[in-house]
C-alpha cells in the first residue's frame, strides 16, 4: 500500500496577534473534529452542519479548523444578512458609460480558499440557504441582474450550526450538507474538567496555550496540506464503490447524493491518514456523518389499526358497517387522532299546522 509524507510539506503558523484557540488543543467531540478535517481536505465534500446544545464548542471548532489552512479567510455570516449581501450585486448603471458590468462581491467572494461559517443557520431564510448551499456544492457563485450573469469561484468550507431546540432544518435543505454531526453535553466528569481547565488556560494567557500547542498544531497544518494536494490522485475501487451503495440502500436515503458524499468522505480520510488506497473501512469510519441526517425514518403505524373499530347504530340498528369502513379509510389516510364517523339515529320531522293553501 502506498503512502505519503506529510511532514515534507511547508506551512505557515497563524499570525499571533490574532490568536485562535488552537485546533489541537480541543478536547472531546473526537467525531466533530475528524468531520471538520475530512471537510477541510475536500471542499467538495459539502460542509459539516453541527447540531447541539449550546455551549459545546461549535463556534471555537469552526474557527480553529481556519488556522489549519494557512491564510485562509474566516468568514462569519450575520443571521440578518441578505441574498446580496451574501452572493453580491452586478452593477449595471456603468454599462452606457464606459460599457462595462461591475462585481461588487459578497460574503461567497471573501470567504473563497477559507472557511464561511453560519450560526443558527436553521433560522436562516430558505432563500439564503439555497444560494448558500448552491456554492457550496459546486465552488462556484453565479450573480444574476436584469437578465446579466456572471461567475466567480467561491470553494471554501462550509461548517453551519444550529441548536434543535429552536427549530430543525427542511429536509430538502438537511440533505444538501455534506456531513452532520450531532452533539450531546459531556457527562463524564473528568472529560468534563479538562475542557473546563484547557479553556480557563487559554483565556488566562492565550499565547502560553499556543505555545504548548505549537508541535502538534504545525504537524496537523502540514498533514493538512499534504492531503489537500494528495486528493485529485486518489481513487476508490469496485468494492469500496458497492460497500457505499450498500450502505445508502440499507439507509434508504433519497436520490444519490448520500452515496457520493459518502465515497469523498472516505476518500478525505484515507488521504489525511497518508494512503493513496480507500478501503471499506474507511467508508464505514464515515458513514454516521454522511447518512445520518438523510436517513429515511419509518412511518408511524396508525394507532387506530389496532383498536377495534367504533359502532353506533340507531333505533333499527343501521349504521355498524357504515362505521367500520368509514374508520377503515381514516386509519389508512393516517388521520391521527380523528375520530371514526358514527351514525345517527332519525325520525320524522313533524308539521306544526295544517297543509299550505296554494296561491291563486
Amino acid at each position: 500500500m502506498k503512502t505519503f509524507n506529510a511532514h515534507n510539506t511547508s506551512h505557515e503558523l497563524q499570525d499571533a496577534n490574532d490568536v485562535m484557540y488552537p485546533f489541537s488543543a480541543l478536547i472531546g467531540h473526537a467525531g466533530l473534529r475528524q468531520a471538520l478535517l475530512l471537510a477541510a481536505v475536500d471542499p467538495g465534500i459539502g460542509g459539516v452542519l453541527i447540531s447541539g446544545p449550546r455551549g459545546t464548542a461549535k463556534s471555537t471548532a469552526a474557527r480553529a479548523l481556519a488556522a489549519l489552512l494557512p491564510g485562509a479567510p474566516f468568514v462569519s455570516l450575520p443571521l440578518a444578512a441578505t441574498v446580496e449581501q451574501l452572493v453580491g450585486t452586478l452593477n449595471l448603471e456603468h454599462v452606457l458609460r464606459d460599457g462595462l458590468v461591475r462585481l461588487a462581491p459578497g460574503m461567497l467572494a471573501r470567504a473563497h480558499g477559507g472557511v464561511l461559517y453560519v450560526d443558527e443557520v436553521n433560522l436562516l431564510p430558505d432563500a439564503l440557504v439555497d444560494a448558500l448551499l448552491d456554492a457550496a456544492a459546486s465552488g462556484i457563485n453565479t450573480i444574476e441582474r436584469d437578465g446579466v450573469s456572471r461567475q466567480h469561484a467561491a470553494r471554501f468550507v462550509l461548517i453551519g450550526t444550529m441548536n434543535p431546540e429552536e427549530g430543525e432544518l427542511r429536509p430538502q435543505l438537511l440533505d444538501r450538507f455534506g456531513l452532520s454531526v450531532v452533539l450531546e453535553n459531556p457527562t463524564d466528569h473528568a472529560l468534563r474538567q479538562s475542557i473546563v481547565r484547557a479553556r480557563l488556560d487559554f483565556d488566562l494567557d492565550p499565547q502560553a496555550l499556543m505555545q504548548r500547542t505549537a508541535s502538534a498544531q504545525a504537524e496537523l497544518v502540514s498533514r493538512m496540506a499534504a492531503a489537500r494536494e494528495a486528493l485529485p490522485a486518489v481513487d476508490w475501487s469496485d468494492a469500496v464503490l458497492t460497500h457505499a451503495t450498500a450502505l445508502a440502500v440499507q439507509a434508504a436515503v433519497d436520490g444519490v447524493r448520500g452515496d457520493l458524499v459518502l465515497l469523498k468522505a472516505a476518500r478525505a480520510h484515507a488521504v489525511l491518514a497518508g494512503r493513496f488506497e480507500v478501503t471499506p473501512a474507511d467508508v464505514d469510519t464515515v458513514a454516521e456523518w454522511a447518512l445520518c441526517h438523510r436517513r429515511m425514518a419509518p412511518a408511524p403505524q396508525a394507532q387506530q389499526a389496532a383498536a377495534p373499530p367504533r359502532t353506533t347504530s340507531g333505533p333499527s340498528g343501521a349504521g355498524s358497517a357504515g362505521s367500520q369502513a368509514d374508520h377503515s379509510l381514516t386509519s389508512a389516510a393516517g388521520d391521527w387522532g380523528a375520530l371514526p364517523a358514527q351514525a345517527e339515529g332519525w325520525e320524522a320531522v313533524r308539521t306544526t299546522g295544517g297543509p299550505v293553501a296554494k296561491k291563486a
